[in-house]
C-alpha cells in the first residue's frame, strides 16, 4: 500500500480520483490546488502524486515543476491527471518533472496499470 497525494481544485474529481485510489488499496492525502499540494508534499512526502492541471494558484505544471526541481522532493513520481489532452501539453508536462500523463475522464484500469509501474520501479 502507498501514500498517495491527489491534486485537484475540483471536489467532485478529487472525490472521484480518491475512490478508485483507495478501492485499489492505497492511502490518499489531499489537497485543492497546486500551491497546497507543493506544501502537503514536502510536509507529507507521498509515495506518488496525482496532479490535476488547470488549478488557481499554482497549476499543475508549475507545482510539477516545483516538486520535481526540490531536493526532498524531486524522487516522489508524479502523474499529471488532466482534460488537457494535446501532445503539447503531455511534452511539456513531461518537461516539468511528470512521470506519466493520465487524461480525464479517468479509466480505472488505466490508473491502475500506471501506479503499479511507477510504485514499483
Amino acid at each position: 500500500m502507498a501514500r498517495i497525494l491527489i491534486v485537484d481544485d475540483s471536489p467532485s474529481q478529487l472525490l472521484g480520483i480518491k475512490r478508485i485510489v483507495e478501492k485499489l488499496g492505497h492511502e490518499t492525502l489531499t489537497a485543492e490546488d497546486g500551491a497546497a499540494g507543493v506544501e502537503v508534499a514536502k510536509q507529507q512526502l507521498p509515495d506518488l502524486i496525482l496532479m490535476d492541471v488547470v488549478m488557481p494558484n499554482l497549476n499543475g505544471f508549475q507545482a510539477t515543476r516545483t516538486i520535481s526541481k526540490n531536493p526532498g522532493t524531486s524522487h516522489i513520481p508524479i502523474v499529471l491527471v488532466t482534460t488537457k489532452d494535446q501532445e503539447t501539453d503531455r511534452v511539456w508536462g513531461m518537461r516539468q518533472g511528470a512521470k506519466a500523463y493520465v487524461t480525464k475522464p479517468i479509466k480505472e484500469d488505466e490508473l491502475a496499470k500506471t501506479l503499479q509501474e511507477l510504485l514499483q520501479g
